[in-house]
């Protein structure tokens, strides 16, 4: 039989391997802004009406030092020849921008110093698929002609590179990790077979959920992004869930049983744990599929899906594994040529009582309430930069500084006066006379700020005219305004002045829609504020539940949500402090005063699930205890000491090997992925020391058998529906038999 699992999965394997291994060609590149918004909205008119909107892309044309580029004939022979091409280009919207077409732009389309210009175009196609049509264009024009100099930049390129640069990324992560994490499981198992499976069941589950993200994202939208979350969820859940099942079954061999009972005793007991906690990691990640972006939504997909392919592998290759090597798992025993060369004697299993694990537990259980003060203190003062996060969209300034679009954006903040990709562009419908359009327009270009706001009634600086409008920005019932502006639009100045701007009252019987950078990370950090409460409620009633199920208690299930918050707001206040902020120099990112508005979500579901994780692992094992024992505030407290005892070494590993993984994402040269990785390591270590190691005992302590209450209809209802751990038989007899002779054994016992 297990050889025909392992066949069974072997094929699998394969047919999966090459149905996945294309699945970044099947994923899609955008998804970060809120398809129903005002500026979503917005968009979708000028698509379809004007042929505008799309993602822009600039040409930067730079010339010999000392020449006027907008004067210089060779320039505009250049210039025009560049235009002409792209014009032939199907999918360049209409209206290509240059100072040679549109000399009123001159501040936003030549440089200071009047060496450099730029063309500016949109692509259609969106997020999804501008970018490899932007990186078309950039392999086109690159280069040089006629002593000019032609670089390609601009939000849609910034996608491309992102995207490139991820998928290198990627690659980098899993060479990494896996060599990284093998020597380590070496250590922790002393064998080398042993150390191979956990590592082996991670590539599996990496391996079959490319295959399912694949198959997803042929029904729906997915992101690219997902398959960084595949990978270092893959990996470091299977490993977490190996680790568990062989430390349990080493365990079960070392008290007597032979090895294939001790297979079965790990899947009633370690294995039913695995099973719950997969279960409650996917819950998490699953909350994130009421977000309506798709990049949000490809997560929950992904999440679901690598948990599921995590736990399954983990719970049917291994045992079959187990079976077919019997003692064989052993025979290439790291430690014993070690031990031999320094004359050290067979080491021996030892007791939970003879642990360190042990020691620290009891000396937090004596000084439970100082313990639980400082350690709540420090995650507190950790945390405090939290309380000033900021959100907002990404930009170049996510690449790193030698990244062309980055470069050149960064080109254009510092030496042009006005920055295109910074205007507001305003559509609105409804019927409007031009004396009507043209005082819209002229109030807008007075708000504070305001370069300058054009329409097809005029163009306007401060209230005055300086041009005529163009004819093209009015079709029908529906006008097109653009207005130009010094502020970045990423800060709280740009997204104040977007207020001021919506506050300007428009032409009667007309609908106003706002677009552009500040418009779109306005209204994606609105959505995901909207939604937040939804999806907080849903994974806090969730693990609420599901931790009732697991325990009968209805205080260890809230203990478990306040820790996790408090260990979680450290983590986040981290990641401000270092992203947001800058400090230690972003840790080699370009700090832009705000975080991606997606990721302190992502961050949130995925380390909540994970913490879930550990607290069911060592829930398990200290309900155990507590079911052997009489059921006093001491048994309470042995059972927690006896429980960390048991798992604490398990946790500690699998967070140090959960922390490798995610420190390899950590790698990544885009910002908010190394964001994910710092964030999620921080997060794993944290929970793995601080809340189990000693929150988490003192609590217990404190409660003491106030821990296990739940009202008198909750219980009856756990005991008839509750998903607990198998308990074992001699703990089916502690329960039964109650006697004063027993209890004095368990007592004696527990000294």
């Amino acid at each position: 039989m297990p050889k025909r699992v392992l066949l069974g999965a072997g094929i699998l394997i394969v047919v999966c391997g090459a149905y996945g291994a294309t699945a970044a060609e099947h994923l899609l590149a955008g998804g970060y802004s809120a398809p129903n918004a005002e500026s979503a909205r917005a968009d979708k008119v000028l698509d379809e009406t004007f042929n505008r909107g799309g993602i822009q892309v600039v040409l930067k044309l730079d010339g010999p030092a000392g020449v006027d580029i907008s004067r210089d004939p060779t320039a505009k022979s250049v210039a025009d020849n560049v235009i002409r091409e792209l014009d032939a280009n199907d999918h360049v919207q209409d209206q290509i921008l240059s100072v040679w077409a549109n000399p009123a732009l001159d501040s936003a389309l030549v440089s200071r110093d009047r060496t450099s210009a730029l063309i500016i175009v949109a692509l259609e196609g969106g997020e999804d698929l501008a970018p490899a049509r932007a990186a078309e264009i950039e392999e086109e024009f690159t280069g040089e002609r006629d002593g000019i100099a032609i670089r390609v930049g601009g939000q849609a390129l910034v996608y491309s590179q992102v995207n490139e640069q991820t998928a290198s990324d990627l690659l980098i992560a899993e060479a990494i990790a896996i060599p990284i994490t093998f020597v380590v499981l070496i250590f922790i198992f002393g064998g080398l077979i042993a150390a191979a499976i956990p590592v082996g069941i991670g590539i599996v589950s990496i391996i079959l959920t490319f295959a399912l993200l694949r198959a997803i994202g042929s029904v729906t939208d997915v992101s690219v992004f997902a398959l960084n979350l595949t990978t270092a969820m893959g990996l470091a859940l299977a490993i977490d869930y190996t680790l568990l099942l062989l430390t349990r079954y080493r365990e079960e061999v070392a008290r007597g049983l032979e090895r294939p009972e001790a297979i079965v005793r790990t899947l009633a007991t370690a294995g039913r744990t695995v099973a719950f906690s997969a279960v409650t990691v996917a819950l998490s990640l699953s909350a994130l599929v009421l977000f309506p972006q798709y990049f949000l939504r490809s997560f929950a997909f992904a999440g679901l899906g690598v948990v599921a392919v995590a736990a399954l592998s983990a719970l049917i290759v291994t045992p079959a594994v187990l079976m077919l090597l019997g003692d064989r798992i052993d025979a290439l025993d790291a430690r014993k040529p070690v031990r031999r060369l320094l004359r050290l004697p067979p080491s021996r299993p030892r007791e939970p009582e003879e642990t360190w694990w042990y020691r620290l537990v009891q000396w937090v259980l004596r000084h439970a309430a100082p313990v639980a003060a400082v350690v709540t203190i420090f995650l507190l003062v950790l945390g405090a930069p939290f309380l000033s996060l900021k959100m907002g969209f990404p930009d170049d300034r996510v690449l790193p500084e030698s990244a062309s679009s980055h470069a050149i954006q960064q080109e254009i903040r510092d030496d042009y006066e006005d920055d295109l990709s910074s205007a507001v562009t305003v559509v609105v419908r409804g019927p409007v006379g031009q004396q009507s359009l043209a005082a819209y327009t002229r109030a807008l270009s007075q708000v504070d700020h305001v370069n300058s706001a054009g329409s097809s009634a005029g163009t306007f600086v401060r209230g005055e005219a300086v041009a005529p409008g163009s004819p093209e920005d009015s079709r029908d019932d529906i006008h097109v305004l653009n207005v130009s502006t010094d502020r970045d639009p990423m800060s709280d100045a740009g997204l104040a002045q977007l207020d001021d701007l919506r506050a300007v009252p428009a032409p009667d019987g007309t609908e106003t829609l706002f677009t552009g950078l500040a418009a779109t990370t306005d209204d994606t950090v609105g959505s995901i504020y909207a939604h937040l409460p939804w999806v907080l409620a849903i994974i806090a009633i969730a693990t609420f539940v599901l931790l009732f199920l697991f325990t009968g208690s209805v205080v260890l299930p809230l203990k478990a949500l306040v820790l996790n918050i408090l260990s979680l707001s450290a983590t986040f206040g981290a990641m401000v402090w270092f992203f947001q902020e800058g400090h230690l120099d972003g840790l080699g990112t370009t700090a832009t005063g705000t975080l991606n508005a997606t990721m302190p979500v992502l961050l949130f579901c995925v380390a909540f699930g994970l913490s879930m994780d550990y607290e069911v692992f060592l829930l398990g094992r200290v309900r155990e205890e507590w079911l052997k024992s009489d059921r006093t505030r001491e048994a309470s407290d042995h059972a927690v000491a006896l429980g960390l005892a048991r798992t604490g070494r398990v946790i500690t590993a699998a967070a140090l090997l959960m922390s490798i993984v995610f420190a390899a994402i950590a790698a990544s040269e885009v910002s908010f992925m190394r964001m994910f990785g710092v964030g999620l390591a921080l997060a794993v270590l944290m929970d793995a020391t601080l809340i189990r190691m000693f929150l988490v005992p003192a609590f217990m302590r404190l409660a003491g058998r106030a821990n296990w209450w739940a009202p008198a209809p909750l219980r009856r209802f756990h005991d008839r529906f509750g998903l607990a751990e198998e308990v074992p038989e001699e703990v089916h007899r502690a329960q039964e038999n109650s006697d004063d002779t027993e209890t004095g054994e368990v007592a004696s016992r527990r000294r």
